[in-house]
């Protein structure tokens, strides 16, 4: 049987990931209270966020910023987390 949390992304219970995403405390928190979907929320939201603001995962620092976007998005805490400022989301072919 699959490990439920009550997700704080979905704001519902679902299914929990299978161990913690993230090192330390951080990604403790993200195991005990994020469902895989929610995750996969996450990570699509990271892809984005890496996108517009030209971030490079080899460079130290952006694991700072990376973090401070991860708990605003997953948590609501601080003032990072929502859409990049000035992104669109790109129009899709029909």
């Amino acid at each position: 049987m699959a490990r439920m949390v009550n997700c704080v992304v979905l704001k519902r219970e679902a299914e929990g990931l299978d161990a913690p995403p993230h090192p330390g405390e951080l990604g403790q928190r993200i195991y005990e209270s994020v469902s895989r979907e929610g995750w996969q929320r996450w990570l699509d939201r990271l892809t984005m966020i890496i996108n517009e603001n030209g971030l490079s995962t080899a460079d130290p620092g952006t694991v700072e910023v990376i973090e401070r976007h991860m708990r605003g998005f997953l948590f609501g805490e601080g003032e990072f987390g929502g859409v990049p400022q000035g992104f669109r989301q790109p129009s899709r072919k029909k």
